[in-house]
């Protein structure tokens, strides 16, 4: 009973409110890429072991970790289902402040964040396919829905892709209002967006509210899983320590609200899988100060990129 309810009820979220959501997102990935310039890369094109590093954990391991990680609990399937789309979808907008409270490498992850964005557009739409067709329980649920994997490409290109490009050229041509701008942008529309997140859990208190204790160990656990996959990644390749603690954080601080979209466009707001990326972007910021707060006590020997 309790399977069928909540792989059948959606998230009540109006196409105006959608629409809305939309517009912000976009306009949060703009304000992250006001401060991005091509400079930010140089020193990590001549040595690229690190950005390799941070894609790698975050478009091939951490997908494939969380596949492991269904097949251990056995979640309800839409709940699978949004374990999947919030591990392919890339690495959060607040990952570089997280970064810069935690000593971390703040230009790798400035740079991570760009990258992954843009390989985003391709590995967020592939990635949720792959896995969730692989798994059999959530596969059935995709081929009741029937989605458009090529719509999905559409609309990732169009949230992440474009306010990209559109921020790094402003930033080219007039790096100055671009700063200023930024800061400003930044702040306003993530609160923006955390707030229409929340508007929607409260329209819908009731379901969140009878299945918060399923859903908060889930998430916590596959969030953990996140942080000691980037760790895991960046001990592998044997970088700096500031350079560790970056890809850990671009690993396990997702772009949730990515997620949120996709689920509200493709899926009508599948209960599960609506619920898990909600409640994930609210706990990754709250692991991530954590986070932050344990590493900021520790210092970091200034180390070169590996």
């Amino acid at each position: 009973m309790t399977e069928n309810i909540l792989d059948n009820i959606h998230i009540n979220f109006d196409s105006g409110s959608l629409w809305v959501m939309n517009i912000v997102l976009g306009l949060v990935m703009f304000g992250v890429a006001l401060e991005i310039s091509v400079s930010d890369f140089k020193p990590l094109w001549l040595r690229p072991k690190a950005l390799i590093a941070g894609l790698i954990s975050q478009f091939l391991v951490l997908p494939a970790i969380t596949f492991l990680l269904v097949l251990a609990i056995e979640p309800l399937p839409s709940i699978a289902l949004g374990m999947f789309m919030v591990a392919a979808c890339p690495g959060g907008n607040i990952s570089n402040f997280i970064s810069y409270l935690s000593n971390a490498n703040t230009a790798l992850s400035v740079s991570l964040t760009a990258m992954a964005t843009m390989f985003a557009i391709i590995m967020t739409p592939l990635n949720f396919h792959f896995w969730s067709m692989l798994y059999e329980p959530g596969s059935s649920l995709i081929n009741e829905i029937s989605i458009s994997s090529i719509e999905m490409f559409k609309l990732v290109f169009l949230l992440l892709g474009l306010p990209l490009a559109l921020g790094m050229l402003i930033n080219y041509k007039m790096p100055e209002l671009a700063l200023k701008i930024a800061k400003k942008l930044k702040i306003v529309s993530l609160v923006f967006f955390i707030g229409l997140v929340f508007i929607a859990l409260y329209n819908n208190r009731i379901i969140f509210m009878d299945y918060i204790l399923y859903v908060f160990w889930i998430v916590l656990a596959h969030n953990l899983l996140a942080f000691t996959t980037g760790y895991g990644i960046g001990k592998l390749f044997k970088l700096p320590v500031d350079s560790i603690r970056s890809i850990t954080i671009e690993t396990g601080i997702q772009n949730s609200g990515l997620g949120l979209l996709l689920i509200f466009t493709f899926f009508d707001g599948l209960g599960g899988m609506a619920l898990l990326a909600a409640f994930w972007g609210i706990w990754h910021i709250v692991s991530g100060l954590i986070l932050a707060a344990f590493w900021n006590r520790k210092s970091v020997a200034k180390e070169t990129i590996a």
